[in-house]
């Protein structure tokens, strides 16, 4: 399921890779390289490496949850049958109005 939900991330989120602040973050961190020496570079890359793993697991979890969410939400839904705002709306009311002992009007 982990691979499935990777793939579903990949996919509607694709333009993020493309996104201007991740190029503008390559060219910052192209630049402190250019002021290191090699054991200095190798440890950036590292750094930055584990940052992007960090963050890559974290989108992807909160994506799972997401999905996880809107999955549970739909299965509720369709236990019922369909939703219907106007009628969910009406019960609401109607709990109100009893709680604070009133008569719903008809």
């Amino acid at each position: 399921m982990y691979d499935y939900m990777r793939a579903l991330e990949d996919r509607f989120n694709s333009k993020a890779k493309a996104d201007p602040q991740r190029r503008e973050l390559e060219a910052k961190r192209q630049r402190v390289a250019a002021l290191l020496d090699k054991e200095g570079r190798k440890k950036l890359l590292r750094l930055v490496d584990a940052h992007t793993a960090a963050q890559e697991g974290t989108a992807l979890d909160s994506f799972i949850a997401g999905f996880r969410l809107a999955w549970g939400i739909a299965m509720e839904l369709a236990s019922d049958g369909s939703y219907s705002y106007q009628q969910e709306w009406e019960q609401l009311s109607r709990l109100k109005h009893d709680q604070e002992g009133v008569e719903p009007h008809e």
